[in-house]
């Protein structure tokens, strides 16, 4: 059921994605109204009302979130794209030259996986791959779509709708990256855990990363950048999926010899020492 990177290709567009201009303050505040007028005007309401732009900018991507992938006006879309571009600048690029590897090509990374530069960087979807509907929901999945822009979700949908049916756990997709530094973003959806794990859960999140891996590589990716996939609501012991995460990067960049960087990426301290501390045994 699932569609190739050939398929992929024939629905939506991989090519690169043309930087925009850097906003002044005074033209963000600009584009953060236009924004909401459209959002707004959209829900049949008007944007009548004053305050200040960190509210307006929280209205912003409340609603963008809730938004459904529908075709957005040419206007908006640069709109959009130059808050978000301006945005991923302020919050400061993270090139793949300022990160550590080791022998085998495997770093480790604590910080906001958006502001890396990276080719690639794994998003941990939901099976509709549309992303987290709840606004200002601070899953990885939310954060992820909020800094892409609409077009992610929509290129999900156009995927989906030509898949006919939601995404399997333990498979990938792979979109364009569009408001985030990296080139692409691969979706991928982690096994749901329920009261405890089985090896069905064991088999399918290991599947997740083998999946990202092969598909980067066929993409040709050089650098590849994995969250902790499904370690959060979807309830995976972090220890463990820490476990299987790096034996099957190893298995596979061994099996493969591959060249391409590969780094996890944590947010949390305490995530970065488990992840350490496996790496220092290999």
């Amino acid at each position: 059921m699932g569609l190739s990177l050939t398929e992929t290709e024939k629905v939506i567009s991989l090519s690169p994605y043309p930087r925009p201009e850097v906003l002044s303050g005074e033209e963000k505040g600009k584009a953060c109204d236009e924004l909401l007028k459209f959002l707004l005007r959209e829900q049949g309401m008007i944007a009548a009302f004053s305050a200040s732009f960190e509210k307006k900018r929280k209205l912003v991507r409340g609603y963008m979130n809730q938004r459904m992938p529908l075709p957005i006006p040419s206007d908006i879309l640069k709109v959009q794209d130059e808050l978000l571009w301006t945005e991923t600048t302020e919050r400061g690029i993270v090139p793949a030259s300022a990160l550590s590897f080791n022998e085998l090509g495997i770093g480790l990374w604590e910080g906001d996986i958006t502001r890396l530069k990276v080719d690639g960087i794994v998003n941990a979807a939901n099976d509709t791959l549309l992303g987290c509907f709840l606004p200002e929901h601070n899953c990885i999945d939310n954060v992820i779509h909020s800094c892409a822009g609409m077009q992610l979700r929509d290129d999900c949908a156009k995927l989906m709708a030509a898949q006919g049916g939601e995404e399997e756990s333990g498979e990938a997709k792979l979109t364009r990256a569009y408001n985030l530094p990296c080139k692409y973003v691969l979706h991928t959806v982690g096994p749901m855990v329920k009261r405890e794990v089985t090896e069905e859960d064991r088999m399918r999140l290991r599947s997740s990363y083998i999946s990202c891996l092969n598909l980067a590589e066929e993409k040709g990716l050089s650098s590849l950048a994995f969250c902790c996939i499904a370690t959060g609501v979807f309830n995976f012991p972090f220890g463990e999926a820490a476990e299987i995460a790096t034996g099957a990067v190893v298995n596979w960049k061994m099996r493969h010899k591959s060249k391409m960087k590969v780094l996890f990426c944590t947010f949390l301290p305490r995530d970065t020492q488990v992840y350490g501390e496996i790496l220092k045994r290999l």
